[in-house]
């Protein structure tokens, strides 16, 4: 992948093939994330597991990445490593190979620790080369790149019904030859990465936050954003991780099947997340994030009290609605905090994992004493914690202004 062939980034032009390829690595390495827990059937089965040690796994595969994530964005922020996203791809491939061919229940726990590295370096640099490609189009910018990852997270539960579940546990392994293609293509993007300049270490006194934002708003407002986090990917880990158990116990559903729903769901989600950024960067990305997180929680609400039909198409609501807030909200908090777009980056990706894995083992929990139906509705209330989105200031510091700049 030359230089020449993928161009060089201007203002108000966006390098699309830049954009498409770390999208398309973005699709392999949550593909490849997904199976994980597509996979937990096999793995209940198979190990004897609790619906605690599944959210045990979980926890573990996630708070990996979340602790690790800013801490890697916030180093290369400082110094670039352009060539560290192929070696967060081959982590991946030999988290999925661990999981694949494990004789015991710790060696599950250490190929989820291992996928879990493996998306703390891809996600901030990724994002990182997304903003760098954008030309100006932060949203637009980030929405592609989230998107082929909701593509991979969509795919994952396919691959598990259709090709992993017939070949059982080491069918996991033939689904880690893609990563050997992302290797090669994250190894032309770091080229691109080092050609065009960006691996030099930012000048010292580089700003950290918008100049008309006193410091105390952006602590408020970025305390305001780790809420509606809070409220976006507790709710997604009930779905995630049980989503598919709650469909087979309401409804009776065979496995196969179930998955095929939870694909319909994590299809909405790339759909959802596809428009969220283009659509901050027209209305203003407080709105967006004001509107997908609130306007949900009808929804929600409505999920766990209907019959089969109404449960896809709530999902694929609450997909839609839901997803098109994680574009707004990074981007909006890389705007509070120019010149820490890694360290941003990695700190809610990292956010995502994190509070996802905490969230799934608590839910496990609950759902080992209080039934999985309590669960979805206990999480049906989550979205109201979206009226937080009140308080985020604009960070152009004009009320209206979209903050594109």
């Amino acid at each position: 992948m030359s230089q020449a062939v993928i161009g060089r980034s201007r203002a108000g032009i966006p390098v699309f093939s830049v954009l498409g390829a770390v999208s398309f690595c973005h699709l392999l390495n949550d593909m490849m994330q997904a199976l994980l827990p597509a996979v937990y059937p096999i793995l209940k089965g198979g190990f004897d597991l609790s619906f605690s040690e599944v959210g045990l796994l979980t926890l573990v595969y996630q708070v990996t990445a979340s602790v690790l994530q800013p801490a890697i964005g916030l180093y290369t922020d400082r110094r670039p490593l352009p060539y560290s996203l192929p070696f967060g791809m081959g982590a991946s491939l030999a988290g999925l190979l661990l999981l694949a061919f494990a004789p015991s229940y710790p060696v599950l726990l250490a190929g989820g620790m291992m996928l879990g590295l493996g998306s703390s370096i891809f996600h901030p640099e990724s994002s990182r080369i997304a903003r760098l490609a954008s030309g100006g189009a932060h949203g637009l910018a980030q929405s592609l790149f989230q998107v082929g990852g909701n593509f991979g997270s969509a795919l994952g539960p396919l691959l598990a019904a259709f090709f992993v579940l017939p070949r059982g546990q080491q069918g996991l392994a033939w689904v880690a030859l893609p990563a050997l293609g992302g290797i090669f293509i994250l190894t032309g993007l770091g080229r691109w990465y080092k050609s065009n300049g960006h691996a030099k270490r930012p000048a010292r006194g580089a700003p950290i936050r918008r100049p008309t934002l006193s410091s105390r708003q952006v602590r408020w407002a970025m305390m305001a954003l780790v809420a509606l986090m809070f409220s976006k990917f507790i709710y997604l880990a009930s779905i995630t991780s049980y989503y598919v158990f709650f469909l087979m116990h309401r409804f009776d559903l065979p496995t196969p099947t179930a998955q095929v729903c939870q694909f319909v769901f994590f299809a909405a989600v790339a759909a959802g997340t596809a428009i969220g950024g283009p659509i901050g960067d027209r209305i203003g990305r407080k709105t967006v994030i004001w509107v997908s997180i609130l306007g949900v929680l009808p929804f929600t609400l409505a999920l766990p009290h209907v019959g089969l039909e109404a449960t896809v198409a709530l999902s694929v609501v609450i997909g839609l609605l839901l997803s098109s807030a994680f574009p707004a909200i990074v981007v909006y908090a890389q705007e509070l905090m120019p010149g820490r777009v890694g360290m941003v980056s990695g700190l809610f990706f990292g956010l995502a994992f994190g509070i996802g894995g905490i969230g799934a083992a608590a839910l496990g929990g609950i759902a080992d004493r209080m039934g999985i139906d309590f669960v979805y509705q206990l999480c049906s209330f989550l979205p109201a914690i979206g009226l937080l989105a009140a308080l985020l200031p604009n960070p152009a510091g004009k009320p209206g202004e979209k903050a594109r700049k």
